[in-house]
């Protein structure tokens, strides 16, 4: 059995960190580069930035806030936020990261998954899913979190492992900076339904949310922002919770 990572998330607006509830009221939580060298001196797994605006300005991502990010990091770096071009993902790696996360652009163009598959290699294809439930079940939303697709959220996630995927970052909107867990039922459904890793996150509010995600919904990883951010948890806690509770991380 792969041990489980713990994965902090930096959303980035106008080069700072920000975090809010169900994607709304966004408050500042610091410098990225500074915060991710904290994160990795603490030790994370892996590091998350995320350009939250890059797609609604229709804009590219910040690639000198990723360099500098990227220069303080020993770990992964996963990007996301503006991806729309094979030209776009090139850039990105080049510029420090080690994946890219596609939201948006593989939704509206579900070739890019492939093409960038092919030219850089599956694992560094990350295919982020934002979710909310709905009577029928969960549903796909792109251009951060603004526009329902109706897409069906686990048969996009079987069609992006199919089409080169590496990786399932799945956020659920519901749970988005809540911190009352992370929603165990549509995780466990993408879990189930694909045999490459699955992220989780939105939700995360103390160190038993992470053990119920890994136990429960059988996530890969899981991804904390509030918790870590404003101090309420260190990742050091939760692993070590993690570990005295049967859960195999890295200390």
């Amino acid at each position: 059995m792969r041990e489980k990572r713990i994965i902090p998330c930096l959303d980035v607006k106008n080069g700072r960190v920000v975090k809010g509830v169900n994607f709304e009221n966004l408050r500042d939580a610091g410098d990225p580069a500074e915060i991710a060298c904290l994160y990795d001196q603490q030790g994370a797994d892996e590091i998350v930035l995320l350009d939250i605006t890059a797609t609604c300005e229709k804009r590219k991502t910040i690639t000198e806030v990723i360099k500098k990010v990227a220069r303080e990091l020993s770990v992964p770096l996963t990007v996301g936020g503006g991806i729309r071009t094979i030209d776009d993902i090139r850039e990105i790696l080049i510029a420090g990261a080690d994946k890219v996360g596609i939201n948006s652009a593989a939704v509206a163009d579900s070739s890019l998954i492939g093409r960038a598959a092919e030219l850089f290699g599956s694992r560094c294809v990350v295919i982020a899913i934002d979710v909310k439930s709905s009577p029928g079940g969960y549903t796909v939303y792109v251009e951060g979190g603004r526009r329902d697709t109706g897409i069906d959220a686990v048969q996009w996630a079987m069609e992006a492992e199919r089409l080169g995927a590496g990786e399932i970052l799945l956020t659920s909107m519901d749970r988005d900076g809540t911190k009352n867990g992370y929603d165990i039922d549509i995780t466990g459904k993408i879990a189930g339904a694909v045999k490459i890793p699955v992220i989780a996150s939105g939700g995360a509010g103390k160190p038993e949310h992470f053990y119920d995600v890994f136990t429960l919904a059988h996530a890969d990883a899981a991804l904390g922002a509030t918790v870590f951010h404003y101090r309420e948890l260190s990742i050091y806690e939760v692993k070590k919770y993690l570990k005295e509770n049967g859960t195999r991380v890295k200390l």
